[in-house]
């Protein structure tokens, strides 16, 4: 690639600067490193419990790194008609970059501001188009693939603590170090991504370190509001105790579908997310349930409108104020001390033009992960998974007729599910600070469409992290 030698300056730039900053400032609450995988299988005893740290003192900052570089490809598959917006039935492996440094600073008590400057780069296959639960979670739908150096996290963090009993926190991304209450309300405004909040299923969340499918990130049905590289303005309410956490979010939505400008007229065009997690235990096992909804107002199209029109254009259809409502459960279930179960069951209306995720109107998951206790490899992960995907009669009659929305659109279709499968292995490398994870996931019905497929898609990632 003609921009290969950017990415090694601007990586190997943010590589140096976190080197530099670990180096300089280590915060005082525990080791400055965290394992580049997320830990064991097992989720918390409680929602949203902080992680023991080897250290109570307060830190005053956090700084830690990430690069994730993950290469795809796909077999040859059958294909009889295709269009701009279908996965193409031959093409050469493409491969994605992401660099991040997450800096947390304290300002007062209870009060932290978080900076994350982000480089991505590189293109998904056939430029992220072609299968709504798209099969790789760290790339987006831009045109070019230059790396860009952007802004992905700024926001003030204040958390009110609602007692005395406290719990040590680890240091850790956008997480400071010390003494945190068990019971506490919070406070989060700024530039985020919904996804730090919402829907935080221990098994299945992180493209960079779990299963990489768009549909496995999170409820797949929920079309959460974000600009291309997923990320929004608003402000986030945690209530938050050792049973349970309830969450409520306000938030800006793009322009236009999928664009990469948020609409600042808050009045026609915003977003609302509720979500409440309920801990338990099954026969001595840990286990968490989570509830969300989901309502989006934006200038959206009409998917029956759009059918009727002889160009089959659904910008054409769009209006101001229009709604969007959904909502999604997601469970986790501690079976072992190595294995855990999940799954996720999502809907949302379909009636309206998919705005800022996925064009996925129905989702349902299940999937076990387990860490590789059993053959000497603890730090290890094994994931498998499937998923169902679905849309609305309304939206698949757009399609059928010869529409595309921002992701999918054959130019026409036989519809069915689109079924999907997932496996990945992750290797630790603790020296490194990395891990190293092949993954394959089979595509059943790319796009909802009988007429195409299956794809059989190859992978491998690399994630470094400290």
């Amino acid at each position: 690639m003609r921009t290969i030698s950017h990415w090694r300056l601007l990586s190997g730039l943010l590589l140096l600067l976190a080197g530099r900053a670990q180096a300089q400032i280590t915060p005082p609450a525990g080791p400055a490193t965290v394992p580049a995988a997320k830990p064991a299988a097992a989720p918390p005893a409680a929602p949203d419990q902080q992680p023991a740290a080897d250290s109570a003192r307060a830190a005053r900052w956090s700084l830690h790194f990430q690069q994730t570089v993950i290469t795809q490809w796909h077999a040859n598959f059958t294909a009889p008609y295709s269009a701009d917006y279908s996965l193409q039935p031959r093409e050469k492996a493409k491969t994605s970059l992401t660099s991040t440094l997450f800096i947390g600073r304290r300002l007062w008590r209870g009060g932290q501001v978080v900076f994350n400057p982000e480089l991505a780069g590189g293109s998904g296959l056939s430029a992220a188009r072609g299968v709504a639960g798209f099969p790789n979670g760290e790339t987006f739908r831009i045109g070019s693939a230059d790396p860009k150096l952007y802004l992905a996290r700024l926001y003030l963090r204040q958390v009110w603590a609602l007692g005395k009993d406290e719990a040590p926190a680890a240091d850790a991304p956008n997480q400071l170090g010390g003494p945190a209450p068990t019971r506490f309300l919070a406070l989060n405004v700024g530039k985020f991504s919904l996804a730090d909040y919402f829907d935080q299923n221990s098994y299945s969340h992180d493209p960079r370190s779990q299963f990489l499918n768009w549909s496995l990130m999170s409820n797949g049905a929920w079309d959460y509001p974000a600009n291309t590289r997923g990320y929004t303005v608003g402000a986030v309410v945690e209530y938050v105790t050792p049973a349970f956490a309830l969450r409520a979010a306000t938030s800006l939505v793009p322009t236009e579908a999928n664009g990469p400008i948020l609409d600042k007229h808050y009045g026609t065009a915003h977003s609302e997310t509720l979500e409440l997690t309920r801990a338990y235990h099954l026969a001595g096992r840990a286990g968490t349930v989570r509830a969300l909804g989901f309502r989006t107002v934006a200038g959206m199209g009409d998917y029956r409108a759009a059918a009727q029109r002889p160009d089959r254009d659904l910008t054409l259809t769009r209006v101001d104020g229009r709604t969007k409502t959904g909502f999604g459960l997601s469970a986790e279930q501690e079976l072992t001390d190595e294995v855990g179960l999940f799954g996720r069951l999502s809907w949302n209306d379909g009636r309206r033009e998919t705005w800022a995720f996925t064009e996925i109107d129905r989702s349902a998951s299940l999937g076990l992960s387990s860490a590789g206790t059993r053959w000497r490899r603890p730090d290890d992960r094994l994931g498998l998974a499937v998923v169902a995907n679905g849309l609305s009669q309304p939206h698949r009659a757009f399609l059928a007729s010869g529409g595309h929305g921002f992701i999918i659109g054959d130019g026409q279709l036989r519809y069915a599910p689109e079924l999907i499968g997932e496996a990945y292995y992750s290797f630790n490398l603790p020296r490194q600070h990395a891990t190293i994870s092949p993954d394959y996931q089979f595509v059943l019905h790319p796009a909802y469409n009988q007429d195409r497929g299956p794809v059989h898609v190859l992978a491998l990632r690399l994630h470094v992290a400290f």
